[in-house]
This record gives structure tokens, C-alpha cells and sequence, in this order.
């Protein structure tokens, strides 16, 4: 199977998929693209067989991004390429092209999504968690029910959401969460998100979260909201930031969550959903 990857070293999430890749059997061929950037053509045309605008390939975090005025949504692609040929580093990574399709793979496991097998070993990222592969499951699915009782999360709604679910094993098959979401436009209420007792302190709710976001991402969220009893610190360290309930839009202030199943003194955070 030929596959590409437009990889940064220096990235831990580059070099997550990477391993990944490699780890399914595959020897891909690797582009430093600091070293050899792709041309603007080829730019567009990634963006395109993405199904994305050229502003969406671009990486903020750690780059130019708004010394160079970059955030000003009036500049055409014409603009950002020229920013992009000085400037490098303002490629996100990695992008990943095989037969089934071409993606920006963030977090690592995606890559999952552009392979023909997925790998049935376990196997460990950088940080020393687990990798993870996410499987959509009905918001009828007993199981996901029991885990949310366990642990002490609201089920009432389940039945009546129109969410997505989704649950979480390691490679070799593991179940160690679940979580979902429910999109009302650019907005995303991320909900029942849970590690096992058995897998905490590996990074795994971490790992979940980006997950939930990335799938968000795909189906148009740009903005995450969640409501916790708990967790609050945990999601702060994930760059959440606490909100007014008032402040939030409408669809979200109706939602279950914030009119009944979570207390009224359970904060509300945010944070817009980025690669």
C-alpha cells in the first residue's frame, strides 16, 4: 500500500503516526516538509481531496500564524500560500495521503480511518498511553449505559439523544472509555466521557477528549462545551475555559445536561475545536 506521509520530527503527534503506520506493516514514504515543502499546487490540491479550505491546513500553535496576520478570514489562498512558502512551519502535521484518502492527522490515531487494517497489538505513543482505536456505538447500547451508572454520570437522556457514541479499546481490544457528543451548528456538548478504573493514569482521558473533538471537527464543530461536577481542572489542563451559562448559545443552555441532570453549581467550560 503507498503511503505519504508530510511529517515534522519534531512533533510528537508526527511522530505518533508514524509508529502507527509502522506498526500496521506498512513502510510509508516520508516527506520532511520543512526540509522539502510541497508545492502550492500540491497544497491545494490536499486541501481539496480533504474536503477542506487551505485555511484549515494551517497550524497556529508554535508558528506565525498571527504575527503574520494570518487569523484575518479576508485573506485568499493566494495570501496564505505566499505566507506558507516563507514559512513552513505553518503546514500542520502530519497529512497523511493513501489509496483511501488523504487527512491531517490529529490526534495520531485517525490515521486509523486511512488504513485497510488496523493493528491488533498493542502499542504505546510517546507519553507512555496506550494508542486507541474508537468505535461508534448506539446511545441504546446497554454496556455504555452500565459504564455511565459506574461511574456516576446521568443516563436519563440517553434514549432520546441524537448524539454520537462512541467506545474506546486499545489495539489489542481493551475497552477503556467512552464518550460523545451532540453538534447543534458550529457548537459541540461533549457529554459521557469516562475511563475504566482499571486504565486511569495512563493519559487515556486525554487521548479520549482530542478524539471526541477531532470527530467533532469532521462533522463541523468549532466550538466545545462540557458540563462537570469533577473534572473541571482536568479539562482547564486541555485549554477549557470556565464560561457564563448565560453566555452560551441557546442549544446549549436547553440541553439536558444544563437544565436538569447536572446541578446547577457544575461549571461550564469551552474551547473552540482545533487540529
Amino acid at each position: 500500500m503507498d503511503v505519504v506521509v508530510y511529517h515534522n520530527p519534531d512533533c510528537g503527534t508526527s511522530r505518533n503516526t508514524l509508529a502507527l503506520i509502522r506498526h500496521a506493516g506498512i513502510e510509508p514514504h516520508v516527506v520532511e516538509y520543512l526540509k522539502t515543502p510541497p508545492t502550492p499546487a500540491l497544497l491545494l490540491q490536499l486541501a481539496s481531496r480533504m474536503g477542506w479550505p487551505l485555511r484549515n491546513l494551517l497550524r497556529e500553535r508554535g508558528t506565525p500564524f498571527r504575527e503574520l496576520g494570518l487569523d484575518n478570514p479576508a485573506l485568499d489562498d493566494a495570501a496564505l500560500l505566499a505566507a506558507v512558502a516563507d514559512h513552513p512551519v505553518l503546514i500542520n502535521r502530519p497529512i497523511v495521503v493513501t489509496p483511501l484518502g488523504v487527512k491531517l492527522c490529529r490526534p495520531s490515531e485517525t490515521v486509523l480511518d486511512l488504513l485497510p487494517v488496523a493493528p491488533r497489538a498493542d502499542l504505546d505513543k510517546d507519553d507512555g498511553g496506550p494508542f486507541l482505536r474508537d468505535e461508534q456505538v448506539a446511545a441504546t447500547d446497554p454496556r455504555l449505559a452500565r459504564a455511565l451508572r459506574d461511574t456516576g454520570l446521568p443516563t436519563d437522556d440517553l434514549r432520546s439523544s441524537t448524539g454520537r457514541f462512541y467506545g474506546y479499546r486499545t489495539l489489542g481490544g481493551t475497552l477503556v472509555g467512552y464518550g460523545g457528543f451532540e453538534v447543534s451548528g458550529d457548537d459541540v456538548l461533549l457529554r459521557s466521557l469516562l475511563v475504566t478504573p482499571a486504565a486511569r493514569g495512563k493519559s487515556i482521558g486525554r487521548n479520549i477528549a482530542l478524539l471526541l473533538m477531532s470527530r467533532a471537527f469532521d462533522v463541523g464543530g468549532r466550538k466545545a462545551w462540557l458540563l462537570t461536577t469533577s473534572a473541571a481542572a482536568f479539562f482547564e489542563r486541555l485549554g477549557f475555559t470556565v464560561a457564563a451559562r448565560e453566555a452560551a448559545p441557546e442549544a446549549i443552555r436547553r440541553a439536558p445536561q444544563a437544565v436538569s441532570l447536572c446541578p446547577a453549581t457544575a461549571p461550564l467550560l469551552t474551547r473552540r475545536i482545533t487540529l
